[in-house]
């Protein structure tokens, strides 16, 4: 697991009071909201759950949950969406975290999608809809969960920013930009027609380099995959891609990999999320690195070109 050298956070709850004053005010206030979205959000729920990936944004969404309801254990399990193309490093720590910080963990895959070996070398938008967003669905529906967290945040892609923080789906789990509701003054309506369901995004109102100063100030330990270290690229769309598991690889003619010092800055499945070089090794020279990025977070999706959108309105994210 990832550190800056010192502790990681281990406290929550009553322990934030005393550490308080290590953040600055813009960030001790987006930290109060996010804890106040998640206390009312479960608060008005039957079957609250989680959307946990293993990535920074939903390790900090989880954290925070540790905080709002310390010193009960979390009050909501996590659920995780297994491709089957995910990094072997992201599921370690997905396991670790559950079992460090007390909470329940689901996991989900579309096990025919499995058998049939849908992958995203071969099958693109494909691929998406039938590991990702249908088994999310299928999870979702299966649980009987009514509120659902996410760890999105509006600054990450454009279709995000249309993004209410209280997000009302529909039966199917779709999403309509246009019958979403106007959240003045911070109220946030919870309400819920007949098989209507809520996606809740406590830090949409937060920045990347928001999310990187708290993972600092807190001590946070996250996915290795962060820190750069040197691993086995292959060229790909003029972006380096990880191989992650070489037996699984779809190799072209001639290809072979190379070692390169390379982190990620977002996580997603290993063929299709780029890496970028770097001499990160610590959490804090990320946050550095990520005050002078001068790219969107996520163009490294090679899957995300036009499609993010669409994927929101049949009910991925």
């Amino acid at each position: 697991m990832a550190g800056d050298g010192g502790k990681p956070d281990r406290s929550a709850g009553g322990g934030a009071r005393a550490d308080m004053n290590v953040l600055p005010a813009h960030l001790a206030t987006l930290e109060a909201e996010a804890i106040h979205i998640l206390r009312e959000g479960v608060a008005e729920a039957r079957h609250p759950v989680l959307l946990f990936s293993a990535g920074k944004d939903s390790t900090v969404l989880a954290h925070l949950v540790r905080r709002a309801f310390h010193p009960a254990p979390p009050p909501l399990p996590l659920l995780h969406i297994d491709s089957t193309w995910e990094f072997g490093e992201v599921l370690a720590f997905r396991d670790a975290f559950a079992a460090t910080h007390g909470f329940r963990l689901l996991v989900h895959a579309n096990e025919e999608g499995r058998a049939r070996s849908i992958n995203p070398f071969e099958h693109g938008d494909v691929y998406t809809t039938l590991m990702r967003t249908e088994p999310l669905k299928q999870a979702l529906r299966d649980g009987g969960y009514d509120i659902i967290f996410g760890g999105a945040r509006r600054d990450e892609e454009a279709s995000r920013a249309k993004e209410r923080i209280v997000s009302v789906r529909s039966r199917s789990q779709g999403w309509e930009p246009r019958s979403q509701r106007a959240e003045l003054w911070r109220c946030f309506n919870w309400r819920r027609g007949t098989g209507e369901t809520i996606r809740a995004f406590p830090l949409s109102n937060w920045t990347e380099q928001d999310l990187w100063a708290w993972i600092v100030l807190r001590r946070i330990e996250l996915a290795p995959l962060y820190l750069a270290r040197e691993r086995p690229v292959v060229w790909r769309h003029g972006l380096r891609i990880v191989v992650d598991d070489p037996q699984r690889m779809h190799w072209l003619p001639g290809e072979r990999a190379t070692l390169e010092k390379v982190r990620f800055r977002t996580l997603g499945c290993w063929p299709v999320t780029a890496a970028q070089p770097s001499g990160a090794q610590t959490v804090a020279d990320v946050a550095a690195e990520t005050l002078f990025a001068r790219t969107s977070e996520r163009a490294g999706r090679i899957s995300d070109e036009g499609s993010l959108e669409r994927q929101k309105r049949e009910g991925y994210f």
